[in-house]
């Protein structure tokens, strides 16, 4: 969440808090355990919002308006609430849900200007209670989605304000899981963009390596194609944004079993691998596109021969992961222009698409380090943290993308 998103947050609880206080009784005091009158409404306040959160998070929906509204009402307490989007009403709680057949006209003004309005009610049910309505604006990135609407027995300048500023906390609770959406479709989309670099150069070489074995060694060219077959579905399953160590090394062996078998004795890989790093979750084609580039470089020009190493320690709360080859490397220069995206996908498989990924996934300080010259060779260091809130693999499955 932004700075600005936690400012806007906290306001309306911070409001509402003083608005229950002034609703509420207090309660008996003498007792230090229960704290102040103050502390157990902001108590109240936030414990009410918390439950009110999650289902905005999931959008602005009626599901999700009938499930966070009846915390929303607590948290005003007022005698109904309901909640709309452009085309109408989501969701009501509490009573006179009569009024319900006709907010919409009543918002017409505020969906289009997006500025909060009062009205009365105009309702000829003697016995209904709600004569006034106050309704604030559902806003995100300037985009009038909806309205939060409050209704009363009387005009009332608290419930206004407090139902502006509530109207403000769900608002940044949609724009949260709107950028969660944005999230995940960006995440998808730098996928699809690794899946298309997967070079048909190497896809025909993988076949015509397994075609060359059909004949002379039947046995090892059925071996070949289920690792081809296991290494493409890997790299091209439906779902999961993350993946464990142990799987993704897995499919880096299966593919570099297809690279040996085009390339033979010209490529010599070491594995160095601790078992306990294993279930360490990292997001998903990660260390394959590194592996992709090592022996890409190292066996591109004049090179006759290459040695990768591929390691993974323990180093207490992290999990070091090192992939190093002897080929030509690069100039510094030329890396940072391929870790800014200017260097065009054949000068470098991914760099900076994963480094992009484990810096928004990890933060600033888990990006590649990558140290090369030239004629020095690349040795590529990824550090991946063992546990991290919302980082969880997906247990492998699914069909393909």
């Amino acid at each position: 969440m932004t700075a600005t998103a936690v400012l806007l947050a906290l306001c309306p609880l911070l409001l509402a808090g003083g608005f229950l206080l002034g609703r509420r009784t207090a309660h008996p005091v003498g007792r230090s355990d229960i704290g102040t009158p103050v502390e157990r409404a902001t108590f109240e306040t936030l414990h009410t919002a918390s439950l009110a959160a999650p289902p905005l998070r999931a959008g602005l929906t009626e599901d999700s308006a009938r499930r966070s509204l009846r915390g929303l009402r607590s948290l005003l307490g007022t005698d109904a609430l309901c909640l709309t989007d452009r085309t109408g009403v989501l969701a009501w709680d509490g009573s006179a849900e009569h009024h319900g057949d006709h907010v919409m006209e009543c918002l017409a003004g505020l969906l289009d200007t997006g500025r909060s309005a009062a009205f009365g009610c105009g309702c000829g049910d003697v016995d209904c209670s709600s004569r006034w309505a106050v309704a604030a604006p559902v806003v995100v990135d300037h985009r009038v989605l909806g309205a939060l609407v409050a209704y009363a027995p009387r005009e009332s300048a608290v419930l206004a304000r407090a139902t502006d500023e509530v109207a403000r906390w769900a608002s940044v609770q949609v724009e949260l899981a709107e950028l969660d959406r944005s999230r995940t479709r960006l995440v998808e989309a730098e996928i699809r963009a690794l899946r298309a670099q997967i070079s048909p150069h190497f896809i025909f070489n993988s076949l015509a390596a397994i075609a060359s074995f059909v004949r002379t060694d039947p046995e090892r060219a059925r071996e070949l194609l289920l690792e081809f077959a296991d290494f493409t579905r890997y790299s091209f399953r439906r779902h999961g944004e993350f993946t464990t160590l142990a799987e993704e090394l897995h499919s880096i062996d299966q593919y570099l079993a297809l690279v040996r078998a085009r390339f033979g004795d010209r490529l010599s890989v070491t594995l160095q691998i601790a078992p306990e790093v294993l279930p360490v979750a990292l997001p998903f084609l990660c260390l394959q596109p590194l592996v992709e580039n090592a022996v890409k470089h190292g066996l591109e020009g004049a090179v006759t021969r290459s040695r990768i190493t591929i390691g993974a320690r323990d180093d207490g709360a992290e999990a070091e992961v090192v992939i190093e080859d002897d080929g030509v490397g690069m100039e510094p220069e030329r890396l940072r222009g391929i870790l800014r995206g200017e260097g065009g996908p054949s000068s470098g498989i991914g760099l900076s698409n994963v480094d992009e990924r484990l810096r928004q996934v990890f933060g600033d300080d888990h990006g590649l380090v990558i140290e090369t010259g030239r004629g020095a060779g690349t040795r590529i260091t990824v550090r991946i943290p063992k546990y991290r809130a919302g980082v969880h693999s997906t247990p492998h499955g699914g069909g393909l993308a």
